[in-house]
């Protein structure tokens, strides 16, 4: 800034409203990942897998305790689903549904990457893909972690 005039355009302060995110394991070796990242204490995000995975719209939390997706859908920013290569992303459809009723930002991470095989990684892709606004295949599985704090979890 070279003037007083230009410094009023200028932001003062940090966004002071923190993203709500939700994740969510789709399968159970997404559920191992997720729990290992949940133990890091993120102070916005709730940790969930999906239920019995069939897409019926329950999610339960880490401790096993169900509830409604549409509930956590309705109060989230950003839904991060998490998968491994091996096409068990079934619930993906429902969540990203209702995460489109409610335009909700998704985010799909498919973890566990490295050494699977392409048909593998096909098929998980098949099934996140057409709800996710975007998609990482993470041969490298602390990239989560990092994405996390880079979307303000």
């Amino acid at each position: 800034m070279s003037s007083a005039a230009e410094a009023r355009f200028r932001v003062q302060a940090p966004n002071s409203l923190p993203r709500a995110i939700k994740v969510i394991a789709l399968d159970q070796a997404a559920e191992a990942m997720v729990r290992q990242i949940a133990s890091a204490g993120w102070s916005n995000t709730k940790f969930f897998t999906a239920g019995d995975r069939s897409g019926r719209g329950r999610l339960a939390d880490l401790a096993g305790h169900e509830t409604e997706l549409t509930g956590e859908i309705a109060d989230a920013d950003l839904v991060v689903l998490v998968a491994a290569p091996g096409g068990r992303a079934e619930a993906a459809g429902a969540i990203g549904q209702a995460c489109s009723d409610r335009r909700v930002m998704t985010t799909g991470f498919i973890v566990g990457a490295r050494g699977a095989a392409e048909v593998e990684l096909s098929k998980t892709l098949a099934q996140i893909r057409p709800w996710s606004l975007m998609v990482v295949i993470s041969n490298h599985d602390d990239y989560i972690s990092d994405m996390m704090i880079a979307l303000r979890a």
